[in-house]
């Protein structure tokens, strides 16, 4: 990449590229009206894509800027670009890259709580956005509602007593400006959580609410009861594979523009925005840019959710035992395609009958999981699987349990994420992925123990305490084992 002799993505560079890479809107006209948790590659190529798109159909002014939660560098990258930033749609048959100008700043949380609160003052501000992923909402495995004993979550709750400015959570920061939202303009706002969770609107606010319940500050019925009225929760579902970048994308990003980008972004040309219409403050028009605004999301995310997420788990758990690296590479072997049909035939009797159609919807699956141009990696997808397994498989595994259904490609795949709980030499993870869990997980590995009570002790970790119970189930993923150690599906 720095062995390209061009010069830095910026600003004053906009009028010297060509007009199909330039941003469609000024980035210069753009106002702070967004502000978006979660300054990873999968927001820089959905929400803030949407965003700009819909400023370029209605002349409207949205600008985003984006909070880094925990980590400065891309903050501290993107700043250094003027925010610019370049997608590139990976097509099967060729890329096509432009520049995006919606990112108007970049923060890093620490270091900016007084600039998020300013925001949150300014009646200007009348959307936040989230991408911090499932553990970034401190939920409690076994009622899902705030884990107030999470040490950044206590930390924060504390410092409502003591020091406003030391909240650091993503939480903590949403809880208290919506505080002083309501001390200084009451002005109503939308806090729209965009990650892939079941029911994601109503689990944010119950977290915030929650917060703000637990917390030291002494007008906070006041402020729950404002809540109730001004303050909107949307559900929603997002949709587009956004792989990590490499070094080889970054190049040829910088290329197709004209100028060096260090904070190039691809996805798959596919994009899909389902919201529940339910915003009580001004918003960007984002169904100008194909965004759907429905009554309830529910059929659409729980399609999503099962299908889609669903089948990326097992294709990444499976493929990481046989040896594969991308999801391309799985779709590649004899039984890859074969896997995500007979995930979704298995699947699709647990989804509400909602005028969609699941059999069409996994067949796009089979052609958007073959593209030969994507190079998303088994190890990132099969990252924190203690927080998205519970919701992309065992729900579903329950429901064709207690309906009577087989479920073979479930007990397949939870045998290959068994297996990838296995630490190695190290002490990682056996495939490299990571997980928040990792210890408790290493531990069920500690010492001899039959197959059966191994998988029951993996699934207590899960909190599924009731799939661990269930002898017949243990008993068909522990048999299972061998033939996907050995690399081997066997549908």
């Amino acid at each position: 990449m720095h062995e390209l002799n061009l010069p830095r993505l910026a600003l004053d560079a906009l009028d010297q590229m060509d007009a199909d890479v330039r941003p469609p809107v000024d980035p210069r006209s753009l106002r702070p009206r967004v502000l978006h948790f979660g300054l990873g590659a999968f927001h820089r190529a959905h929400q803030a894509v949407y965003t700009e798109n819909a400023n370029a159909q209605t002349g409207e002014q949205w600008g985003i800027v984006d909070v880094a939660p925990s980590t400065a560098r891309a903050a501290v990258a993107l700043r250094q670009q003027d925010c610019l930033y370049s997608v590139t749609d990976r097509e099967p048959r060729g890329f096509r890259t432009r520049v995006v100008g919606s990112v108007v700043d970049a923060l890093f949380l620490p270091e900016a709580t007084d600039q998020i609160q300013h925001l949150f003052a300014s009646p200007e501000l009348s959307t936040v956005t989230l991408t911090i992923t499932e553990k970034g909402y401190y939920r409690r495995p076994d009622s899902g509602r705030l884990d107030q004993a999470a040490a950044p979550i206590a930390a924060d709750l504390a410092a409502t007593a003591t020091d406003e400015s030391a909240l650091l959570t993503v939480l903590g920061q949403i809880a208290l400006g919506l505080r002083t939202r309501f001390r200084l303009t009451e002005a109503p706002i939308d806090i729209v959580c965009c990650d892939n969770m079941a029911n994601n609107g109503a689990i944010l606010a119950g977290v915030v609410a929650d917060f703000v319940e637990a917390s030291g500050w002494p007008d906070k019925d006041a402020l729950l009861e404002w809540m109730t009225h001004s303050v909107s929760f949307p559900a929603t579902i997002v949709d587009r594979i956004v792989p990590a970048t490499t070094d080889a994308d970054r190049d040829a990003a910088s290329v197709a523009i004209g100028f060096r980008d260090e904070m190039a972004v691809v996805g798959e040309p596919y994009r899909q925005w389902v919201l529940q219409d339910t915003f009580g403050a001004p918003r960007p028009q984002w169904e100008r840019d194909g965004a759907l605004f429905v009554p309830d999301v529910a059929p659409y995310q729980l399609m999503k959710l099962r299908l889609l997420n669903g089948a990326h788990s097992a294709i990444a758990y499976l493929g990481l035992a046989a040896g594969c690296t991308t999801v391309a590479d799985v779709m590649r072997t004899a039984w890859g395609a074969d896997l995500v049909r007979a995930f979704g035939r298995e699947v699709a009797p647990t989804l509400p009958e909602a005028g969609l159609d699941p059999a069409a919807y996994v067949e796009a699956l089979v052609e958007r999981f073959a593209n030969p141009s994507m190079n998303h990696l088994l190890r990132q997808i099969g990252s924190d699987g203690s927080l998205k397994l519970p919701e992309r498989w065992l729900d579903t595994l329950r429901e064709l349990r207690a309906a009577g259904q087989v479920t073979p490609v479930l007990e397949t795949a939870l045998a290959a994420w068994v297996q990838a709980t296995r630490p190695s030499a190290d002490g990682a993870q056996q495939f490299g992925t990571t997980d928040p869990a990792a210890g408790a997980l290493a531990q069920c590995w500690v010492g001899p123990a039959a197959a059966t009570q191994r998988v029951s002790a993996l699934l207590r970790v899960l909190g599924a305490a009731d799939l661990a119970d269930s002898a017949d189930l243990t008993d068909a993923v522990a048999q299972r084992l061998d033939s996907v150690a050995n690399g081997r599906v066997e549908l």
